[in-house]
């Protein structure tokens, strides 16, 4: 799975909730950095912030959308309470959306009912 967050204190605890359950995880901290792992890795599964550095979430929503027919799945984590945010990142590709903060099991148990179902 493909971890993007430029929060070092966010990265740190979904990377260790994720690998604790057994998921290998790539982190990325800017949408740049995550759309060059996201070629080259070639995740089966993207945990996406929308705010970040370089490059906004909603480009690497674009992006894979429009790069990869089958995408990942995507989970969308931000602290913006704007509800059209939700209703663009739906729109967009998303999979998922959680706002920060957010219960952790409920994260886990989307990314494994997402890759379960193949969303």
């Amino acid at each position: 799975m493909l971890l993007v967050d430029d929060d070092e204190s966010i990265l740190e605890v979904i990377s260790a909730a994720f690998e604790h359950h057994g998921y290998g995880v790539l982190e990325a901290r800017d949408g740049s950095e995550a759309l060059v792992r996201a070629e080259r890795d070639a995740p089966d599964l993207v945990v996406l912030d929308l705010v970040m550095p370089r490059r906004s979430g909603f480009a690497v929503l674009d992006r894979l959308r429009q790069r990869h027919a089958t995408h990942p799945p995507i989970i969308v984590v931000t602290a913006n309470t704007d509800p059209r945010h939700e209703q663009f990142a739906h729109d967009h590709g998303a999979d998922a959306f959680f706002r920060k903060p957010f219960d952790i099991d409920s994260l886990l148990q989307t990314a494994a009912d997402l890759l379960k179902n193949g969303r």
